[in-house]
C-alpha cells in the first residue's frame, strides 16, 4: 500500500476505503500486503484493524545501514540468557 494513500489515515474516507480494498485484494489472492510510510499511531492501529500484514516507516524506525540493522536485530533478538 503505498504511502500516499496512508498518509491521510484515519481521517480521509476515500483513502480509507482504497486501502481497505487492497487488502482485501492481496489477501483473496494470498499476497503478502505491506504498507509503506506509516508515521503515526492511528494509522498503524487502523493497518492492523484491517488486517495488513506487514507495516514499514518512521513510525517503527528511521531508514538505517545494513550493519546497524544487523546490530539492532542482534541486541532485540538474542536468545534470553538462563537464570541460577
Amino acid at each position: 500500500v503505498d504511502r500516499s494513500f496512508i498518509r491521510n489515515v484515519p481521517e480521509d474516507y476515500e483513502d480509507k476505503a482504497i486501502i481497505e480494498a487492497i487488502i482485501s485484494m492481496g489477501q483473496t489472492l494470498s499476497l503478502t500486503v505491506v504498507a509503506e510510510g506509516v508515521e503515526t499511531q492511528e494509522q498503524m492501529d487502523f493497518l492492523r484493524q484491517h488486517s495488513c500484514d506487514e507495516m514499514q516507516g518512521y513510525y517503527f524506525s528511521k531508514p538505517v545501514v545494513a550493519d546497524e540493522f544487523a546490530n539492532l536485530l542482534k541486541m532485540n533478538f538474542s536468545s534470553p540468557k538462563k537464570s541460577g
